[in-house]
């Protein structure tokens, strides 16, 4: 399978045209990564950019107390390392595997640069996936930073139903179908599991939400 496929998931694939799967098909692998395993640490060589076949992987980074600080998690068809495009000499941010099986398709710095002068389109499709996604870390930074537990759940649900969600723009309510267990969200929003727990339940008391494993609703008196 090309991997120039997972481009499908950030709007990319569709400006690429399909001779090109068998031009750059032999000159891609698929690396296989347990739970717990690092695809890259902070301070490793910054020369490849990785996109998910299968599985899910954590960004994150360390703060001088040795605190994690969790920035994404990323699943199928999602990119990352994204800044080896942009000159980034050294990481600044580790990856790992939280997934038995995941399987990782690492693209090398000098091959994207290769794809983006043949095509200007997917340049700037890229270039757009890049600005959106340290918008997104932005705006989960400042949260971690000024908003208490609870706004901001309410904000990041906000953001699921964004990505995840289907009724998100009407009046009714919001069902949300996404690939995150409670130990993602909590770390996502900066808390722990049995907190995340605690507010969970809750929003539900208070009808503002319905939630099972897999799927949370918002009801639509929801502020």
């Amino acid at each position: 399978m090309n991997p120039i496929w997972f481009f499908e998931d950030v709007n990319l694939f569709k400006i690429l045209c399909p001779h090109k799967f068998k031009e750059y098909k032999k000159d891609h692998n698929f690396d296989a990564y347990k739970k717990q395993d690092y695809i890259y640490f902070e301070e490793d060589s910054s020369n490849k950019v990785f996109l998910i076949e299968k599985g899910k992987v954590k960004i994150g980074y360390y703060n001088e107390d040795g605190t994690e600080v969790t920035t994404a998690i990323l699943s199928r068809g999602q990119l990352f390392g994204e800044k080896a495009i942009l000159g980034e000499q050294k990481r600044e941010e580790f990856a790992q595997s939280i997934d038995s099986t995941t399987s990782i398709c690492p693209i090398s710095a000098e091959m994207m640069h290769e794809l983006m002068r043949k095509n200007e389109t997917f340049s700037f499709r890229v270039y757009k996936f890049i600005g959106f996604k340290l918008q997104k870390l932005e705006r989960r930074l400042q949260l971690l930073m000024f908003k208490d537990t609870k706004t901001r759940l309410l904000e990041f649900l906000d953001e699921l139903c964004s990505e995840y969600g289907y009724d998100c723009n009407k009046t009714g309510d919001k069902v949300i179908n996404h690939p995150y267990t409670q130990k993602d969200i909590a770390s996502l929003i900066g808390t722990s599991r049995p907190t995340l727990n605690i507010l969970l339940n809750e929003l539900k008391d208070e009808k503002i939400i319905q939630f099972n494993r897999k799927e949370i609703r918002i009801h639509k008196n929801i502020a």
